[in-house]
């Protein structure tokens, strides 16, 4: 499989990737498939779940456990980066793959929402420490002008994987109900995900670019990811945007088609299509980084964004639905790779992976933000209309990365 990766990079185009360590590489891309597939299990079924077999009305409520799991994910997502630079990657992604294990169980027997809540600090947990560690342990591996590459593969991955359980649940909840059916693959993904980790051999940024460098403190690295660097402020607040976009589409989207006469399947189809899109087009756009530089591509695909979800609301038939989700999914696999990319490129290696641990904490606090944001919005006014202002935080978010950033590759 190795070689398929080697392949897929033109030397002529790419001639530093013959010195890449794909073997490893792809082992870590096929973890990070298991990754997302364990929170793909959730995104068609649970927002459905809550109002059907919880009887939960408000859209605030049901929302919660996105909140839940951005919290969870975003907080231990600051501490994973430094954490790993003293106890090694691959502890940390062992551990985020024995925290998933449960998740699956209990969201299959849950006797109330309080419980997946839970569940869902659990897989906040597991996403946080298993995603972060494959993004950080290829980057130990790649070079500065192939960070684009290599983070393209490991998101593409991801989402490839969140995409087709997100699709699948649909399909199992079609035809065996809501509950249990959708979940036990959860089990199966977990367990394998482990297998892998435990497979996996633990990586370490190059000793010749860390020796005699100066430590920075947890406190220092968030002051610079948050407001003392421009560059990687404005990162932190385009991944924040990018995600509080996609909390409120996580929990609202499933719940809009539904109401406008979708079945399951139907709106298992355009939310697994979402992340499909997103997954395949940073195959494009994280090496096309490597090239025209990131910020031309953030800037681009936030603007993106924004139009995708507009269309959503506007939106009355499948086709249509399908060609919203396409466009979003497209605007988010410009940022993704890109934004990850594009801190990389502005962090020296000895504190990457801090720097790399404060942007996540920004950008997956977004889901907190953008889901009880969403739902409290779409308790006053609707979901369409909450959908309407999450599109302009998206497009609002351009100017200010914008006024923050300069390009850092080219």
């Amino acid at each position: 499989m190795s070689l398929f990766f080697e392949n897929m990079c033109d030397p002529t185009q790419y001639p530093m990737t013959e010195s890449l360590d794909w073997r490893r590489i792809t082992h870590l891309v096929l973890i990070n498939l298991f990754v997302g597939g364990m929170v793909g299990i959730e995104r068609t079924v649970l927002p459905l779940l809550a109002e059907v077999e919880f009887g939960i009305a408000s859209k605030t409520a049901v929302l919660a456990f996105i909140a839940t799991f951005g919290i969870t994910k975003a907080a231990v997502n600051f501490f994973a980066g430094t954490l790993s630079e003293r106890v090694g990657r691959k502890r940390l992604l062992v551990a985020g793959w024995l925290t998933g294990i449960p998740v699956p169980l209990i969201l299959i027997w849950a006797p109330s929402w309080s419980w997946v809540l839970f569940a869902n600090i659990l897989l906040g947990v597991n996403q946080a420490l298993t995603w972060s560690m494959t993004v950080v342990m290829k980057v130990d591996l790649a070079t500065p002008k192939t960070f684009g590459l290599v983070i393209g593969w490991n998101e593409f991955a991801g989402y490839t994987g969140m995409a087709a359980t997100a699709a699948l649940t649909g399909v199992l909840a079609t035809s065996f109900g809501l509950r249990s059916a959708p979940f036990v693959l959860g089990i199966a993904i977990a367990l394998i995900g482990l297998s892998l980790a435990l497979a996996a051999e633990d990586t370490k940024p190059p000793a010749n670019q860390v020796a005699g460098a100066r430590t920075i403190s947890m406190g220092e690295a968030l002051a610079r990811g948050t407001w003392t660097d421009r560059r990687l402020a404005s990162a932190s607040l385009a991944g924040l945007v990018t995600n509080l976009k996609d909390g409120a589409l996580w929990g609202l989207l499933p719940l809009l088609l539904a109401a406008r006469g979708l079945s399951v399947a139907q709106v298992g189809l355009i939310v697994g299509t979402y992340p499909l899109i997103w997954a395949g087009s940073q195959l494009v756009f994280g090496p096309l980084s490597d090239r025209v530089g990131r910020r031309i591509l953030i800037w681009s695909g936030l603007v993106t964004q924004g139009l995708g979800v507009s269309l959503f609301t506007v939106s009355d038939s499948l086709p249509a639905y399908m060609i919203a989700a396409l466009i979003v999914g497209t605007g988010t696999g410009m940022v993704y790779p890109v934004l990850l990319a594009f801190v990389s490129d502005n962090s020296a290696t000895h504190w990457r992976a801090s720097a790399l641990g404060v942007y996540r904490l920004w950008r997956d606090s977004g889901y907190a933000v953008g889901a009880l944001g969403a739902g409290f919005i779409a308790d006053q006014i609707g979901v369409d209309g909450a959908l309407s202002v999450t599109a302009v935080c998206v497009l609002a978010a351009c100017a200010l990365f914008s006024l923050g950033s300069q390009n850092t590759h080219s």
